[in-house]
């Protein structure tokens, strides 16, 4: 079929969400009485995906996800209201760092460019990530997003690519998918009947990985 439609993730991909929450994370921390450090930036990253993944398979919700995570970071048995408190003092300074990539206008124009429309999807919160997506300029220059809440399914279900191209109304294999984890936003996506280029900012692999860039502005050689 003919290519039609590119699916981007957000995180990672459009917008810089680690330097935002490694950001985030240093001014928020001495207002709490600590000093950043990095190993405090890697643990709080590291405890991210545990709780997230939980939220995603349906058995906490969101802001429960966001209380488990500060609750292991600090080590404390605060009550619910506490952590909500805490953690919205860091949301604070997190979303003050939110910042598209610098290649995302060229990207976004070479794919205008082609005639292929885009949409996003992520496995972030649909409140959220729409407000990422205003916050950086990004609100109605990249289509609809699809959200594990809407779609009722996650990357790398395959589940999430068939619902967001129904929904889009293009056929699996009509969309490219594009982002910056292999796992999730290549090898599912093809699984789902996409075609998917990985987008490698750091040239970290898998090297065996024909399809990908380093940069979004290499987009253009993907498309028709």
């Amino acid at each position: 079929m003919t290519l039609r439609g590119v699916l981007l993730d957000l995180d990672g991909t459009l917008v810089d969400h680690q330097r935002a929450a490694d950001a985030g994370l240093r001014a928020w921390l001495p207002t709490v009485g600590r000093e950043p450090a990095d190993e405090d930036v890697a643990r709080w990253t590291t405890l991210q995906e545990p709780h997230l993944a939980a939220w995603r398979a349906g058995t906490i919700s969101f802001a429960e996800q966001r209380r488990r995570r500060m609750r292991d970071f600090l080590g404390t048995n605060s009550a619910d209201d506490e952590l909500d408190a805490l953690f919205a003092g860091y949301l604070v300074h997190y979303e003050r760092a939110w910042r598209a990539y610098d290649d995302v206008t060229g990207a976004l124009a070479a794919i205008a460019a082609a005639g292929l429309v885009t949409a996003v999807l992520t496995n972030g919160a649909r409140v959220q990530q729409n407000r990422k997506l205003s916050r950086t300029g990004l609100a109605g220059r990249v289509g609809p997003v699809f959200t594990v809440e809407d779609l009722g399914a996650a990357k790398p279900d395959p589940a999430a690519f068939l619902r967001s191209c129904e929904r889009w109304g293009l056929a699996p294999a009509e969309v490219l998918s594009v982002g910056d984890n292999h796992a999730l936003d290549v090898v599912a996506a093809r699984a789902a009947g996409l075609s998917a280029v990985h987008l490698d900012r750091d040239a970290t692999g898998p090297a065996g990985e024909p399809r990908r860039m380093t940069s979004l502005l290499e987009i253009s050689a993907f498309l028709p």
